[in-house]
This record gives structure tokens, C-alpha cells and sequence, in this order.
């Protein structure tokens, strides 16, 4: 299923920085997410979740490309970001788009993102 992904044109180490940034940025997302929906109303959580994925989704291009640029020495120096992609967003988040780990990867993250709007938000303690 994946094997024509670009995940495996590189080599062992570097796969395992690629998981390791992948991971980096989904921990990174859903703590910020975590905490800019605590208190929150249900409404206000679920829109800070598909505001943070959709900016996610829209600017993680340039940070796996600079991986990329960094790995390997023939890349130009470029900028990759254009406009929001809204329906490549919404085909991540459906599994309906491209089979590759990215795609894939970020339908995922979109569900986790779901799952921690929908979950119950305790009130912000105001002394911490």
C-alpha cells in the first residue's frame, strides 16, 4: 500500500528523524490544542481543534520540506506553502485522498484532535 511513499526513499536514520519530527509535531499540536481549549465550551473547543489542524495541515509542508532540504544536498532553498489546501484537508480527514503515511497521518491526527475537543474540559484553575 505504501510502498511508492517518499517515507522510503530515505534510510533508516533518516526515517527515524522523520517519525521522530511526526511525533514532535503532533505532541506539540495536541499540548497547545490541550490548553487553548481548557475551560472551554464544546463549540469553542471542537473550533480551536479544526483551526489548529487546519493550520497545521496548511504550514506543516515547509517544516518536512527544510527535513527534507536537510537531508538531501540537492534541494533548492524554497518556499512550498501556498494557499490553504481546504480540500485536501477535508480528504485527510475522511481517508478519501491520497494512500500515502502523510495523508494517512494526518487523518489521524484530525480524529485525535476530535477526541480531545469532545472530551469533557475542567475549568482553568485561577492560580495556575
Amino acid at each position: 500500500m505504501y510502498s511508492e511513499d517518499s517515507f522510503f526513499s530515505l534510510g533508516v536514520g533518516g526515517q527515524i528523524g522523520l517519525g521522530c519530527l511526526s511525533f514532535a509535531l503532533a505532541v506539540a499540536l495536541m499540548f497547545g490544542a490541550w490548553r487553548l481549549m481548557r475551560g472551554k465550551s464544546l463549540m469553542v473547543r471542537l473550533l480551536i481543534a479544526v483551526g489548529l489542524y487546519a493550520l497545521f495541515v496548511w504550514l506543516s509542508p515547509q517544516i518536512y520540506y527544510t527535513y527534507y532540504w536537510m537531508i538531501f544536498e540537492d534541494l533548492p532553498v524554497q518556499w512550498v506553502i501556498g494557499w490553504p489546501p481546504f480540500q485536501a484537508m477535508f480528504e485527510h480527514a475522511s481517508f478519501t485522498g491520497r494512500s500515502n503515511l502523510s495523508s494517512h497521518g494526518k487523518g489521524v491526527l484530525f480524529w485525535l484532535m476530535m477526541v480531545l475537543a469532545l472530551k469533557p474540559s475542567k475549568p482553568r484553575d485561577p492560580t495556575a
